[in-house]
């Protein structure tokens, strides 16, 4: 069996309503199957998964034989220590990671027809096509206009509330502080996707007070998220200011090995990103403050720009965390702004996002103006195309009122 046909099975959930276990016997409940990493480390990331009553929040490793594990040189790999499931088809060899700890185990548990299998894999080797992953590929392809502006406005400001509501649990976590949660929000957006889990972790492991006694010195600001991260401290003058920063507010780093570098640019490496981070918080105090107060797009560009720093790396960070928080606190404060510069009006005035998802809608003859658009698509995607929820989509009903109602 290819090791492709297991990850679409993972995917696509065709293991429901099979009861899993570990091979140690504990009962194993799929929360969530997790984000499919296309970077290095484990397979899926942000995984949900109910072993024996207790929930775990990791990674998922995918191998056709356990064995796999160590002919990858994963036991040898730190990035592989937050593995919370290793999902096989066998089971031939019990696997540990590089602290010497045992890997949770589970022989997944699917319909086994040969026939069946035959078609998955086909299936799966067509997984790029978005034909195969848009339902509704065709008609578009012959009709554009089945998707409509009004659908696409709903879409965004769907996308958007799904951000509130992220924000409102993770207000709760911080005491209902708007300034701590958005300090937390945007280090995890500085990680880029790539590394958003140890960014994020690296802002929950150093208390933005700590940083704000100390924000006037950006080596002080450096030595305390580099060596909070868990990376490598470059020269000795920072090591020792960072352990008598780390003494005096008792700080402890995270794992370094959470951090990805493969296939990474070094413009986007996790030292350089740091080091931006750093030098931003120097710059501005009250961060999130200041992006309700500014109502003009220019002005927010100015407030996030530096030297090293990207317009689309800007821009990034404005549509992921910026505007939500924006669009969160008008909906749950007040002081939206005019209908001229609403967070909903602001993703107009945005560059789309260009990746793997935007890029097949435009194959699909979906124009894709600005990041409005670009949000409002990689909702519907993410939300409606993977889950099949074809019913509940405008474009899908339209469909099925044509073909089966008006005929």
């Amino acid at each position: 069996m290819p090791e492709i046909l297991l990850h679409y099975i993972w995917e696509h959930c065709l293991w429901a309503g099979f009861p899993q276990q570990t091979t140690d016997g504990r009962p194993v409940e799929i929360l969530s199957v997790g984000e499919h990493n296309l970077n290095s480390g484990a397979d899926y990331s942000h995984a949900r998964i109910r072993i024996g009553g207790t929930e775990w929040v990791g990674n998922i490793e995918i191998h056709v034989h356990s064995s796999d594990w160590y002919h990858h040189k994963h036991h040898q790999d730190p990035a592989y220590n937050s593995v919370i499931l290793h999902v096989v088809r066998d089971a031939d060899k019990q696997v540990f990671n590089s602290k010497g700890e045992a890997v949770t185990q589970c022989v997944l548990k699917y319909p086994d027809d040969r026939d069946y299998l035959s078609g998955l894999l086909a299936d799966a080797c067509k997984m790029d096509s978005p034909e195969e992953r848009i339902g509704c590929a065709q008609q578009l392809l012959e009709d554009p206009l089945l998707l409509t502006e009004g659908w696409r406005k709903l879409l965004l400001r769907k996308r958007l509330d799904c951000k509130r509501a992220s924000i409102e649990r993770l207000l709760t976590i911080t005491n209902g502080s708007w300034e701590h949660a958005f300090y937390i929000s945007l280090a995890r957006n500085f990680g880029f996707h790539t590394n958003s889990v140890p960014f994020e972790e690296l802002a929950i492991a150093t208390p933005l007070s700590c940083l704000r006694k100390h924000r006037d010195s950006l080596f002080q600001l450096t030595a305390i998220l580099i060596g909070q991260s868990g990376l490598p401290i470059p020269d000795e003058s920072m090591k020792r200011e960072y352990l008598f920063l780390q003494h005096k507010f008792g700080l402890t780093p995270i794992d370094g090995s959470l951090w990805k570098k493969g296939r990474i640019r070094p413009q986007n490496s996790p030292e350089r990103r740091i080091r931006q981070f750093a030098y931003l918080l120097h710059r501005s105090e009250f961060l999130f403050s200041k992006v309700i107060e500014l109502q003009d797009l220019d002005a927010l560009v100015e407030l996030f720009s530096q030297d090293s720093f990207s317009r689309s790396s800007i821009d990034i960070l404005l549509i992921n965390t910026v505007i939500p928080y924006k669009y969160a606190y008008a909906s749950m404060v007040g002081g939206g702004g005019t209908s001229h510069n609403s967070p909903m009006q602001m993703m107009e005035q945005i560059a789309a996002e260009d990746n793997t998802i935007t890029r097949q809608w435009k194959m699909l003859g979906q124009t894709i103006r600005n990041a409005a658009d670009s949000q409002a698509l990689l909702h519907l995607y993410q939300n409606y195309c993977q889950h099949h929820e074809c019913i509940n989509c405008e474009v899908g009903y339209r469909i099925f009122f044509t073909t089966h109602i008006a005929s």
